[in-house]
């Protein structure tokens, strides 16, 4: 497979082809029959301010199987917060980017997908340019989401880690460009698929490592400039914290969500190289945070760097989230942190699905010889 391979129009959450469903009778063993398109193959891609990632996935039982993924660093959003306009060369890196995505899309007969871009598009003066660029290029079909729709498929994707035994989680997913927090009830159950979000509020800041590294900068972090950046944000929370009043903290815990909080949890596991099974899931206790964030404030850039859950890539912005990362623990003390490699992505793919029927629980089919 060439990765470079130009795909056809995928419109966002449209069906491009449908092949039918599969045997009835081929998941019956458990119990269970697909709604009629479990056989299809369904791509959620998000466009972000720092990230292009990309999902391809089939249905399962109860949750679904990623086939083929795809994740680069691309700073869509790189020098937005000081112009307003999004760079030719920040948009050719994206764009480079997307036409791989583009490619796996049509090599692997994606039948549903989801496209999606967030904050950099929405912010930039020229973000609509650049959608129609992505589209006469790729073939993709830029969908710029607002910030709510971004917040319910984080919850969406992250639902499934909220602690059943707790009254609830605050979820929080650092962006590149914002940051979403979102109070999540007791997760619900159901029989479609993996648990469902319950959302009591969210809010969103327009503040995400990019932007915030760029007003402060992340080569070189003092004590007192990663105060700052924390307090910058405390100020944007405070009313969020006061109008959601919420009580007993100690009864919910954190779900945080981005590449802040895996990077904390490698770290503190000691990790040789970053390892999804032993993070994705991962519970972090407060103390434990707090000696991280505080081994990488009294860290150098190249001792960063060199860090392997880290990396060059990463060294300038990961200060950056850490201190939103803190501002959110300041304003939410619970005692607990889950930690969660997934978020938007999954969101999709589980709301595709669940639209799509997939998990839908059907009468079992009738062996042929018992019907004669």
């Amino acid at each position: 497979m060439r990765d470079d391979t130009r795909g056809s129009r995928v419109d966002p959450a449209t069906s491009l082809q449908d092949r039918g469903s599969g045997p009835q009778g081929s998941f019956g063993t458990l119990g269970w029959t697909p709604g009629g398109r479990a056989d299809r193959v369904y791509a959620a891609l998000d466009l972000g301010t720092n990230n292009c990632r990309l999902l391809i996935a089939r249905p399962t039982q109860r949750n679904f199987r990623v086939v083929d993924a795809f994740s680069r660093i691309v700073r869509l959003g790189e020098g937005l917060s000081a112009n307003g306009r999004l760079g030719a060369e920040a948009m050719e890196r994206a764009l480079g980017a997307l036409e791989i995505c583009a490619g796996k899309i049509a090599n692997r007969g994606v039948a549903r997908a989801r496209v999606i871009a967030t904050e950099a598009c929405r912010a930039a003066a020229n973000g609509a340019e650049f959608c129609a660029a992505v589209e006469a290029r790729t073939g993709l079909a830029l969908e710029v989401v607002d910030r709510r729709t971004e917040a319910g498929l984080a919850a969406a994707g992250c639902a499934p880690l909220v602690d059943a035994t707790c009254d609830g989680a605050i979820l929080f997913d650092i962006g590149g460009g914002s940051t979403e927090v979102v109070w999540l009830a007791r997760r619900a159950a159901g029989d479609d698929g993996p648990p469902r979000a319950r959302i009591r509020s969210w809010a969103s800041m327009p503040v995400g490592v990019v932007s915030l590294a760029e007003r402060h900068g992340g080569v070189k972090v003092s004590r007192a400039l990663f105060d700052a950046m924390v307090a910058e944000v405390a100020g944007m929370l405070e009313g969020v914290r006061q109008s959601w009043g919420v009580r007993a903290p100690g009864r919910m815990h954190l779900l945080g969500t981005s590449g802040t909080v895996t990077t904390v949890a490698g770290i503190h596991l000691g990790l040789a190289r970053y390892d999804r099974a032993r993070v994705d899931g991962a519970w972090l206790h407060g103390r434990d945070i707090a000696r991280v964030v505080e081994q990488l404030v009294a860290m150098s850039f190249e001792e960063r760097v060199a860090n392997p859950c880290i990396g060059a890539q990463r060294a300038d912005l990961v200060l950056a989230g850490c201190a939103i990362m803190e501002a959110v623990r300041e304003a939410f003390p619970a005692e607990r942190l889950r930690v969660a490699d997934r978020g938007l992505r999954e969101g999709m793919l589980i709301q595709l699905m669940r639209a799509d029927g997939v998990w839908r629980r059907q009468a079992m089919p009738v062996a042929a010889e018992a019907q004669a």
